[in-house]
């Protein structure tokens, strides 16, 4: 896999919302309304990382989900990191549509 230029990075970061370039690496964080949401939000997060064969540096503190994306055999961020990343904002999106949901009922 080939590593992208900062000018590449920066030019797909335009259509890629709530994610920053930092030290080699996507970098974003998620707040959900607690715990369970959050958990729940990175057990469906690993299901992808699996189907690509990706996997994410990530840390989790009750509601906050921190991820880095960075592809260590290419020593910086590829492709694969902005598949990972509009997956995981995909993903995300769906969680809060559910939490609206459970919501309104």
């Amino acid at each position: 896999m080939k590593k992208l230029t900062t000018k590449e990075i920066e030019e797909r970061l335009a259509n890629l919302i709530d994610w920053e370039y930092e030290d080699d690496a996507l970098v974003t964080d998620f707040e959900f309304d607690n715990f369970k949401d959050c958990m729940s939000a990175m057990n469906r997060i690993a299901f992808e990382c699996e189907a690509l064969h990706h996997h994410p540096e990530w840390t989790n503190i009750y509601n906050m989900l921190e991820i880095k994306l960075t592809t260590h055999d290419a020593c910086g961020v590829t492709d694969l990191d902005f598949q990972l990343a509009t997956a995981i904002n995909k993903i995300v999106e769906v969680e809060e549509i559910d939490d609206d949901e459970e919501y309104e009922d």
